[in-house]
């Protein structure tokens, strides 16, 4: 029997990628079989869309399913997510965790005190090549891990709705930093752990109504590594995405982003690499970067699927989700005061 489940709000665009599988793909098991919204234009298309029914409530919905994916604007999460795990609902929250500490905290407890299954929705986390990176680095023959490296961005400078979207709006999602960099950032989470110090630098380099389009941060490891998220929010089109230098090798993936991934590539261009000293050679991956970015978000109904079927844990935890936000946070505390962070500082708490 296919898991029913029902999507409380469809601000967040990835949501109907997934969708879209699980109609499509019947043997992954999930049957989105119900939508809410407050937004009424917004779920009277996603129900013609993928034909399911809309639920005038919150509390209508959760009587029918069995599980819920929370893709409504950041500043809802939660609330619904308190209220999902009241009604005993397994749950997949779309990223980032929250705005603040406090609505992280909130959502943290209400998790873990009802005990329902939970997971972010990271795709950085199931994408294959990101997982054969992890698997090298902790194969050991590349040696020790001296940096990382994170290249992440989009081209919302392009996009003309984009200045008018929730997305940009700072009650709703704060901007386009917090939303974004967030991936790049719970990607060094998720290779690393978390990291003792924050330093950054953020700006509104071109366009006053998108604010915080550029940043870069930097994660400090005691005694290595050192990690350095870049996103820009202004960037037509790129290529390289991750590099990490060992002791003994360096892994180098291109095409892991919109920027990189959506735009011609030259004839022949290897999506991900990594050099042995012992060998002296590069040994180029098996496994083919994406024709497009979509492929990649797509590529996260498969394991979301598995995770409610309850064939796989988590994706991400609520305090791995509480972490990557704490970071995220530590950079605008340091940008904005000009001073190393770290990650346990109490003014994290008031951003």
């Amino acid at each position: 029997m296919a898991i029913s489940v029902g999507v409380l709000g469809f601000a967040h665009g990835h949501v109907h990628a997934y969708c879209t599988q699980w109609r499509d793909k019947p043997e992954l098991g999930i049957k989105v079989v119900a939508g809410w919204d407050h937004d009424a234009e917004r779920l009277t298309k996603a129900a013609e869309g993928f034909g399911l029914r809309p639920s005038m409530t919150i509390a209508e919905l959760l009587e029918d399913v069995e599980a819920v994916v929370i893709a409504s604007e950041t500043s809802r999460h939660a609330d619904l997510v308190e209220l999902a795990a009241a009604a005993g609902k397994a749950i997949v929250l779309q990223k980032p965790i929250s705005l603040t500490m406090t609505e992280a905290d909130r959502i943290v407890t209400a998790v873990e005190t009802a005990g329902v299954p939970f997971t972010l929705a990271w795709q950085m986390r199931v994408d294959p090549q990101n997982l054969e990176i992890k698997k090298v680095m902790e194969g050991g023959t590349l040696g020790k891990v001296l940096m990382v490296r994170r290249r992440h961005g989009l081209g919302v400078h392009l996009w003309d709705w984009f200045a008018k979207s929730w997305h940009n709006d700072p009650k709703l999602n704060r901007d386009i930093w917090a939303d974004d960099s967030a991936h790049a950032i719970d990607f060094i989470l998720w290779l690393l752990g978390a990291p003792e110090t924050v330093t950054a630098e953020v700006e509104t380099l071109l366009d006053p109504a998108v604010a915080n389009d550029t940043g870069i941060a930097i994660f400090r490891y005691p005694g290595g590594p050192l990690a350095e998220v870049v996103c820009s929010f202004t960037c037509p089109a790129h290529e390289n995405t991750v590099e990490i230098v060992f002791d003994r090798g360096t892994i180098i993936q291109n095409y892991g982003d919109v920027p990189s991934c959506n735009v011609p590539r030259p004839n022949g261009s290897i999506g991900q690499k990594w050099y042995e000293s012992a060998c002296g050679a590069w040994t180029i991956s098996e496994i083919a970067s994406p024709a497009g970015h979509g492929e990649r978000i797509a590529g996260l109904a498969a394991p979301l699927a598995a995770f409610l079927r309850g064939e796989r844990p988590p994706i991400a935890t609520a305090q791995d989700g509480r972490t990557a936000l704490r970071m995220v946070l530590a950079t605008y505390v340091s940008s904005r005061q000009g001073r190393r962070v770290r990650l346990d500082d109490p003014a994290i708490d008031d951003v």
